[in-house]
This record gives C-alpha cells, structure tokens and sequence, in this order.
C-alpha cells in the first residue's frame, strides 16, 4: 500500500513538472533514458581511456582522442569529438600536468672541430634522411646517470641507445653503434645532427660517422632549438614514461629505459606522423615496398 501510494506520488510529481515546462511524460521518459545512455557511453569510453594510460600514463587529450576514434568509438557506436573527450577527462581529474626539468649535459668548451649546420632546422623527409642525437640525465640513488639517443628526424623512432654511469663519448659510440646495426635503408644519404659537446666532436666518434659515409652536422649556437626534436624526445621519455623518477641502480635503470624506448617506438602515437608510432612510420616504405610487389605479382 505505501509502496502504491509512493508511486503515485512521483507519477503526479512528474505529471506536475512535466505541465510547468510544457512537456509530456514521454518526453520526460525519453529523456531520461538519452541520459542513462549518455552516462553509460561515458563510462565505456572512460574504461578504454584507463587501458590505453596502463601502458602509456601520461598520454594526453588530442593522442587519446586519436586512439579513440581508431576504431574503437565506431565498434561500440559512440560518437564523441575532441571536445567532449578533453571535458570527460577534465570532470573526471583525468587531465595531465606537465613538468620541465633541464640540468647541463653539454660541454661544448674544448679543442675538437665543430662541423657546419647541414639541416638548419629544415624537416626531414623519408627515414635514415636526418638522425639527431643528445645526452639527458636519469637519477640513481648513487647519482646521476647519462642516456644518449640516437632518434630517426622523419619517424621519430628512438634508433639507437645507451645508458651510462658518466658522460664519456663511449656511451654515444655505443648508441651510434646500435643505430648503425639497426639500418633499414643503409642506401640512403644520412646526415648526423647533434650539438657541439665533446663527445660527438671527439676523434672517436667523428671517425666512426666517416667510417659509415655519414655527413656530420652540428648546432652552431647554445639555442635547443637547433636540436629540437632531441630535446623533445627527452622530455616526453621523461614525462610520459616515468623516467624523472629515481631509480635503484643502473641495471635496473637500464631495464626500465628499454621498456619505455620499446613503448614509446611501438605504442606512442605521434602527431607529426599522422598519428602513427614511430616503428609503422618508420617501416613504411618497406611496407609500400611489399605491397607494391604484392601487386605485381597478382598482375603477371
């Protein structure tokens, strides 16, 4: 009885609320259910934002939004733009909050010559065209430790690594002589860009680039901007993988740069890759290239 006369209450409440503002009750229902619907939508979308950040954390807005509408929006029928994907993450505490962080890794003080700028900032144009390297620094518990990376200008992908207990050339040797072993494209013209500091003037490594016929460019001023694209893959190993934090040792330091390099090749999205990772945009000629005679042989 009382469960009746509850009923009967709200059904003459929103009888009321619905002839105040010149509604039906079945618009009332209607939109009610669009409601539930739109909660349950968000919910969904919100799941799949929370797997994607469990292997990149720190991925942002405009990438997120990207990896949504990679299929995933039209599989469940979702529509959802750009916006309502930036105010979902807001509402919900979601948004990243960057940090910079510089501290001095080049000495660009010393006796070795200083090669000319041969990119002057221009844009690569197919991969193994331009590789730009740089040094950044990871902290131990013992102090600090030195990356050098080798990172492909028109890909984007991180060629070649090393990670070190001090900022001797060796550990840039090493990471060249990774890249150097990973080739794709050994046939191309390639030009190695890097600022002035003594380990990528020192004889060791200039003879090491002469030896693979690769053309030596370097920064001619103090601006990061004349090695942007390796300052900016400093910083978002360090921002959006988790390499600000201090590590242990250097062996476990070591590992888990490798993980992160091994993500941020394969699973980071990149705007100016059309929003592809660096290993598709990287092997995208070969895949042309394997298409191309897919096609030929169909043709015979």
């Amino acid at each position: 009885m009382i469960s009746e006369l509850k009923g009967t209450r709200e059904h003459y409440s929103i009888y009321n609320l619905c002839a105040a503002f010149g509604y039906t009750r079945q618009a009332w229902y209607n939109h009610l259910k669009r409601t539930e619907l739109h909660h349950f939508q968000q919910h969904i979308v919100l799941d799949k934002i929370q797997e994607i950040r469990m292997h990149l954390p720190m991925t942002g807005c405009i990438k997120l939004y990207k990896e949504l509408n990679n299929g995933f929006l039209q599989a469940v029928g979702i529509s959802m733009g750009r916006d309502a994907v930036f105010s979902l993450l807001r509402s919900n505490g979601m948004l990243i909050k960057t940090k910079k962080k510089w501290v001095r890794t080049t000495d660009s003080f010393h006796r070795y010559r200083v090669h000319p700028d041969l990119v002057q900032r221009r844009p690569a144009t197919q991969a193994e065209q331009i590789w730009v390297s740089d040094i950044t620094y990871l902290r131990t518990t013992t102090g600090f430790t030195y990356l050098s990376l080798v990172t492909d200008a028109f890909s984007r992908k991180i060629v070649g690594y090393h990670l070190a207990s001090n900022l001797k050339a060796i550990g840039c040797i090493k990471a060249l002589k990774n890249a150097l072993n990973s080739r794709l494209y050994p046939e191309r013209i390639l030009i190695h860009h890097s600022d002035r500091g003594t380990q990528y003037c020192c004889d060791d490594y200039v003879k090491l680039l002469k030896d693979n016929n690769i053309n030596i460019s370097m920064t001619q001023s103090g601006s990061p901007y004349d090695n942007a694209l390796a300052e900016r893959v400093n910083g978002i190993l360090k921002i959006e993988f988790d390499l600000e934090r201090t590590f242990k040792s250097l062996t476990r330091a070591t590992a888990v740069v490798g993980h992160a390099i091994d993500k941020y090749n394969n699973l980071r999205l990149h705007a100016s890759c059309n929003f592809k990772t660096p290993e598709y945009t990287h092997m995208l000629a070969k895949i042309t290239e394997k298409q191309q005679k897919t096609e030929a042989i169909a043709l015979v």
